[in-house]
């Protein structure tokens, strides 16, 4: 059994254990939101720890997911399963078109196309009242549901929304290990050296992009029917620097320091209500600590301390000098 395989493992027993030592209430909701906050986080984490493209625009298809859904589900009568489909394969094709001309940009020009795709998004749901309901929001969102199950509480919530979850650190593992995955991570180290050996890095950037954008459609749909009422506010600019945010403390192309990330960036603003209206400022202000002082995330950082002081224990020393 591989390394990988024992990890998965292990934090599949973790998600499964948290619910019995929770029994229900207040932070099994917030464990929820943890749960989507990780696809997020993993879904940025693949396009800006593995491929090295940064965007600052991921809220948008979070968004689409959540309102193409909701609309398709609340207005159109449409199965909460079957909208959550199309709502995917709707913005998987949007962003496998528009990802062709902005992928072309670097660096900061990429940074400021994808914060334009985000912001044009987010107005578009303020001002498409009669479809969205603009900033009032859109409620009466159904619940999923399987057969007789109806997903309507929290326990259930949980459930579903971790399912998906670790489907995606799955999906992710098993990519970060395959051939595209060591294609990506030559496009981030030198996408120059990458056309050289034969990546064909421009179709790449641009399937990780659609990847990407299509489970963070899929996490938006989970929150439309797990919520039943949205919002343009839960997909502004905001969000978008929450998921960047989660995935340097975390670590970039680490995918369980996405989960860190998310995990610990959820439930950090449980302890910080007194700064609600400063939370981008705290939000920025832990990115530059992270940058400065830990700039490979937690789980690298951490890691690093830890062979700091084994290093430094007298035995551990011995058995190096006599190695």
């Amino acid at each position: 059994m591989t390394r990988e395989i024992m990890k998965f493992l292990m934090f599949v027993a973790l998600v499964l254990a948290a619910p019995v030592f929770l029994h229900g209430g207040y932070m099994m909701n917030v464990l929820v939101f943890v749960g989507i906050f990780t696809m997020l986080a993993v879904a940025l984490n693949l396009l800006l720890g593995l491929a090295g493209q940064i965007s600052l625009g991921q809220a948008a298809f979070f968004g689409l997911g959540a309102y193409i859904s909701a609309v398709l589900s609340t207005s159109y009568v449409i199965n909460p399963w079957l909208s959550t489909a199309v709502a995917a394969t709707v913005v998987g094709v949007s962003a496998f078109a528009l990802g062709f001309p902005i992928l072309k940009l670097k660096g900061h020009s990429l940074a400021m196309a994808t914060l334009g795709l985000g912001v044009i998004v987010y107005i578009g749901f303020n001002e498409t009242v009669n479809l969205t309901g603009g900033p009032s929001g859109l409620p009466g969102i159904p619940n999923l549901s399987l057969g007789r199950i109806v997903f309507d509480s929290d326990a259930k919530n949980y459930c579903l929304v971790w399912f998906f979850a670790l489907l995606t650190v799955l999906l992710s593992v098993n990519l970060n290990a395959s051939r595209i995955g060591r294609a990506l991570r030559a496009i981030h180290d030198s996408e120059v050296a990458a056309r050289i050996m034969g990546v064909n890095a421009g179709l790449l950037k641009v399937q990780i992009f659609t990847l990407s954008a299509v489970i963070s459609s899929i996490a938006g749909s989970l929150y439309a029917h797990t919520v039943t009422f949205i919002s343009p506010a839960s997909f502004g600019f905001n969000v978008s620097v929450e998921l960047v945010t989660m995935v340097v403390v975390g670590g970039l192309g680490s995918i369980y320091g996405s989960v860190l990330g998310a995990v610990i960036l959820t439930i950090l603003p449980e302890f910080l209500r007194a700064f609600q209206d400063y939370d981008i400022i705290v939000y920025g202000a832990i990115l530059i600590l992270m940058i400065i002082f830990l700039p490979g995330g937690f789980v690298k950082g951490v890691g690093g301390l830890m062979d700091m002081i084994m290093a430094k224990v007298p035995g551990k020393a011995g058995d190096h000098a006599e190695g």
